[in-house]
């Protein structure tokens, strides 16, 4: 599996180490919280909401340089806009890749 990088991030803030940071502390502040809010979407069964939770990390996704990745979860927004939650395993995983990476930052 791909593994997440700052590289997108690195290309906006050029030199200015501040403006990076600031970046950094606003992925590491929203990825839980929209995490958390498509488990519980997921675990009411909502799935056109847990379709706006994954629209919502979809732009984490792709900051994080996670381009493999991006195309899966585009597909499985759409799945979960169609009330078919397939493909939940390979999302999942992604979550937790970004999560510890965000972590270990």
């Amino acid at each position: 599996m791909e593994q997440p990088n700052l590289n997108y991030i690195d290309q906006l803030s050029g030199d200015d180490d501040v403006f990076k940071q600031k970046m950094i502390a606003i992925i590491k502040k929203e990825l839980p919280l929209e995490i958390d809010s498509y488990h519980k979407s997921m675990q009411e069964h909502h799935y056109k909401l847990a379709a706006e939770c994954v629209h919502k990390l979809k732009h984490k996704i792709s900051i994080l340089g996670l381009e493999k990745s991006y195309y899966i979860t585009n597909e499985y927004e759409n799945l979960l806009l169609n009330e078919k939650p397939e493909s939940v395993d390979k999302f999942e995983s992604i979550l937790q890749v970004m999560q510890s990476f965000i972590n270990d930052l």
